[in-house]
């Protein structure tokens, strides 16, 4: 993980989850793994389409944050374990 870059971050608009993309497969396009940042901080594997397809309350679905810069995955996944926001 250390010289791995989170690449783009989706987040629920209504909720405290947000999904923190470190790479996709090319050959599987709807496969990428991750740090997920839900009822705890982990990393694994997750779904664009489940992403895309997902709603939230209000029927709000999950968003991609356009803001986000890619940074180094030790650095989020630090400051997620400590309770900050990235």
């Amino acid at each position: 993980m250390e010289k791995q870059k989170v690449v783009a971050k989706f987040f629920d608009p209504t909720g405290g989850w947000s999904w923190y993309i470190m790479s996709q497969d090319p050959k599987d396009p709807d496969y990428l793994w991750g740090i997920v940042d839900g009822f705890e901080v982990e990393m694994g594997s997750f779904s664009l389409s489940e992403l895309e397809g997902a709603k939230s309350r209000f029927g709000l679905g999950i968003e991609r944050d356009k803001w986000f810069k890619p940074q180094p995955a030790r650095e989020v996944w630090d400051l997620l374990l400590a309770g900050k926001h990235v």
